[in-house]
């Protein structure tokens, strides 16, 4: 583990290594080696709390017309098993874990459910060692910019909610096309077009036709809503 090389990765200096140190240290390697070491479960469950408030926070700032229900929900899925993994992968958090020697042969520094603790865990650390206002930054830095970018627009039912605004006024019809797709078969990309009584209205970009026509009812319904 080298902690000198995650804070020149991160651009931040380091109060208290042996948090770092720790947040790293899985429960296997403890029960292998038992050198007075703490594994990193106390800090993933601060590191939790503070992924949800930070998140929290910023759902309840910047999307002032979004319902609790609908916040509930989208927190939810940035806050899963999956997308803390996809966190830690893109920061490399894994090459820093300490695993014991089984967990390590069975692909354990690649298994979602240990990045999604780690990334935690590493958080809580964070926190402790830097403050709330520096973690926000943090999160502002590595998380936020995948809710500002539309990856989790799919947990929004976007198209129910423009249907509902635009039932208010009876008698005007919602369509949506693909109008065009984009790259190889294996790796493709759709634009969806949504009309709104007989007018073209926006347009969403998505892996998929569902999440294309997502994203251009969020575009459509942040048009209403200003």
């Amino acid at each position: 583990m080298n902690i000198n090389e995650l804070e020149k990765k991160l651009r931040v200096e380091f109060a208290n290594k042996k948090l770092y140190e720790q947040a790293f240290t899985h429960s296997s390697y403890v029960n292998e080696h038992r050198k007075h070491l703490v594994d990193n479960e106390r800090l993933e469950f601060l590191g939790d709390a503070v992924l949800e408030l930070g998140v929290s926070q910023y759902l309840y700032r910047k999307h002032p017309s979004m319902v609790e229900g609908e916040m509930t929900k989208l927190r939810a899925t940035i806050v899963c098993e999956a997308s803390l993994a996809h966190f830690a992968e893109q920061l490399e958090l894994g090459d820093y874990l300490r695993l014991g020697k089984g967990e390590e042969q069975t692909g354990g520094r690649m298994r979602p459910s240990i990045l999604a603790d780690v990334f935690e865990s590493f958080l809580g650390a964070f926190f402790l060692d830097q403050g709330y206002d520096r973690t926000v930054q943090f999160l502002e830095q590595h998380v936020y910019p995948k809710i500002i970018s539309g990856a989790f627009s799919h947990a929004m039912d976007y198209k129910s909610e423009l249907q509902e605004l635009v039932q208010q006024n009876k008698g005007i019809a919602i369509r949506y096309d693909i109008i065009e797709e984009r790259g190889p078969s294996h790796n493709k990309e759709f634009v969806a077009q949504v009309t709104i009584d007989q007018e073209t209205f926006s347009e969403g970009i998505g892996k998929t036709k569902k999440e294309a026509e997502q994203r251009a009812a969020k575009k459509a319904l942040d048009v209403f809503n200003k």
